[in-house]
């Protein structure tokens, strides 16, 4: 079946910056065969984010934050599968029915994916609790204010203390989730391998590429958070770029060789 995940490790190769714009080609010839697909695997993303929002200005309360880190890893892997999917059944020349796509994400649910999903959430949701520990510890004994009425209370020297060392401690988990999933999750989709195996697979290969995959995962994070400024509209074109990308390049590191 040419669905059926291929077993064993993959070698893994060098990464150079062709690689890069080589992935980025491919990812926009992907969308311009399968717009509709990338509307359907971002549409979810777009519409949490709307929903949050909204949740946010109704009830002043930021309690969607831990609604934030459970929705977004959980239904991010599986949006990205189908991205995957998509872009491999183009490399292939194969049907891109809708139905068949659909059915390789929900059989993910039955393989290692859960797992992976699993550690992204319990790494989100330890961030949340360093992060609680970090405001305590510089701003536990300040005079608080409504910090969505006035920001003063983050203009003092604790407050731009804690905002420093929260952004480079929150680096540092988003750094670790990059580093472990980057080629993870299309690995996991193309082999039939456990998912500690995919991470430590993932986790080698940025150390040992460091600086063209430290520049696609500034990339990454750079285009997402652009794209999520225009009432996050901007990623219906973002997420199906990136979904697409992510696969060709982890196709170039460790698909197999052509011809």
């Amino acid at each position: 079946m040419p669905d059926t995940p291929k077993s064993g490790v993959p070698p893994i190769r060098k990464v150079d910056f062709a690689m890069l714009a080589t992935a980025l080609r491919r990812a926009l010839r992907d969308m311009a065969r399968a717009p509709l697909h990338g509307l359907v695997f971002s549409a979810p993303y777009v519409a949490i984010g709307w929903l949050l929002v909204w949740i946010t200005y109704a009830t002043g309360q930021s309690y969607w934050l831990i609604f934030a880190a459970v929705s977004f890893p959980l239904i991010g892997p599986f949006a990205a599968v189908g991205l995957y999917d998509v872009s491999r059944r183009i490399e292939q020349q194969r049907s891109l029915a809708l139905g068949p796509i659909l059915t390789v994400v929900t059989r993910q649910s039955r393989r290692q994916l859960p797992s992976l999903c699993a550690i992204i959430v319990f790494l989100f949701l330890f961030w949340f609790f360093i992060g609680h520990m970090i405001f305590a510890l510089f701003m536990g004994l300040s005079v608080m204010t409504n910090v969505s009425s006035s920001y003063d209370v983050f203009l003092t020297i604790n407050g731009l203390t804690m905002l420093a060392v929260g952004t480079i401690v929150g680096a540092g988990f988003a750094l670790l989730l990059y580093m472990i999933t980057v080629i993870a999750l299309p690995l996991l989709l193309d082999r039939e391998v456990d998912f500690v195996t995919a991470m430590i697979i993932s986790f080698t290969t940025v150390t040992l590429n460091p600086v063209p995959m430290l520049a696609w995962g500034v990339f990454i994070a750079l285009t997402t958070f652009v794209a999520m400024l225009p009432g996050f509209l901007g990623l219906f074109v973002t997420l199906p770029l990136l979904g697409h990308a992510t696969w060709h390049l982890y196709d170039q590191i460790a698909g197999e060789p052509a011809g």
